[in-house]
């Protein structure tokens, strides 16, 4: 059941392996990369009580000794300190340019680790072994490492590709539903984004992957690793068209910075509710037809997703402020702010062309709906 999607950059390829059990085999899999068998694994203490043992076993099983880190969990772990603690360990485990750090963990695990090897001796290898359905079929594919900083998420970072990709969806199963949940807000950006037809097999296969199927789960792994693969080889450094992975992450990364990054509020939920938000910001402006954001919003419920600013829990700020915090974000080009928009489910694209006063229209109705 092992699926390979390979990400063929210049000088820098790599595969994307996809199946169960893949953390158990990870020794034959890494073994190839490595001038000594030895590896620094970084990991998270949520995430190293589940697999870490397992991993250990599996590259003990091809004579590859280990040592690791474990970090506190969650949002905040993406922080100066961390990654200096990161850094640090990094090198009193004398780690040399040509060993490899694995970063085995969620996407707060691979994006900080992906740094540390970044800038870690000017640039080591890494590889990574997503542990979250978001981390599978995002965080883990294309290179963007970094960590937050006071004024935003992700604001401080490096391109920097990792050597291999283990996705090993045999261990989805030990996500709290809701973290599965909020993963799938990443899954169901592909299709909105690019491929309508997968946006259709979701809508029919979504509820059976959400229960455990793994058939369904490696289909939407595999088929959302390749649509970010393809992006990714066409722009690797966000010139054009990789901005369209975006969809949904200007109104997204406004919500997180509003709710501290915490608990209220999961990135792959806020995508969701980003996604809806910029299906409703396109209809408004004719772009697409009215029935685009209701069959948006129809499958996100019928998931049990968070949806609407309603779903949040607590307070919110208003709608010129959230509007001032999409300001912070990354997708800023010259002062505009660049939003990823649709004519249609499976056909999103980059335009600055917005007029402040739709999308402050729209920001005012949503919340108007938490008053409701």
């Amino acid at each position: 059941m092992l699926e390979k999607v390979h990400v063929d950059l210049p000088g820098r390829a790599y595969d994307v392996l996809i199946g169960p059990g893949l953390i158990r085999s990870a020794g034959a899999h890494v073994a190839p990369l490595l001038s000594r068998k030895r590896v620094a694994v970084i990991t998270d203490e949520t995430v190293g009580a589940l697999h870490l043992d397992a991993l250990r076993a599996g590259l003990d099983a091809s004579g590859i000794a280990m040592e690791a880190l474990s970090l506190p969990p969650g949002e905040a772990t993406k922080s100066w300190a961390q990654l200096e603690r990161c850094v640090d360990w990094l090198l009193d485990q004398q780690v040399e340019r040509r060993d490899v750090v694995v970063a085995l963990g969620g996407g707060v695990i691979g994006d900080l680790v992906g740094f540390a090897a970044a800038i870690l001796r000017r640039g080591v290898r890494f590889v990574q072994i997503p542990t979250s359905l978001l981390a599978q079929v995002d965080s883990s594919v294309g290179g963007k490492t970094g960590i937050n900083a006071r004024q935003g998420k992700n604001l401080v970072g490096a391109f920097h590709q990792p050597a291999l990709v283990l996705a090993d969806t045999g261990i989805l199963g030990t996500l709290r539903p809701r973290d599965f949940l909020a993963g799938y807000g990443e899954v169901v950006k592909y299709g909105l984004l690019g491929d309508a037809a997968f946006f259709a097999w979701l809508e029919e296969n979504g509820p059976a992957l959400a229960k455990g199927d793994e058939k369904a789960r490696i289909a939407a792994v595999r088929r959302s690793v390749e649509m970010k693969a393809e992006i990714v080889m066409r722009d690797e450094t966000e010139q054009g068209d990789r901005a369209l992975l975006n969809l949904g992450h200007t109104f997204c990364h406004a919500l997180e910075t509003a709710t501290g990054y915490s608990d209220r509020l999961l990135h792959g939920e806020g995508v969701a509710i980003g996604c809806a938000l910029a299906f409703e910001l396109s209809a408004r402006l004719g772009l697409c037809p009215q029935e685009e954001p209701s069959r948006v919003r129809a499958h996100l419920r019928a998931m049990g997703m968070k949806t609407d600013l309603s779903d949040i829990e607590g307070d919110l700020p208003g709608a010129e402020a959230l509007l001032d915090l999409m300001g912070q974000d990354k997708k800023v080009v010259d002062g505009r702010l660049r939003f990823i928009l649709a004519r249609g489910i499976g056909e999103a694209f980059v335009t600055s062309e917005v007029p402040r006063d739709t999308v402050l229209d729209v920001l005012r109705d949503a919340l108007a709906q938490r008053q409701g």
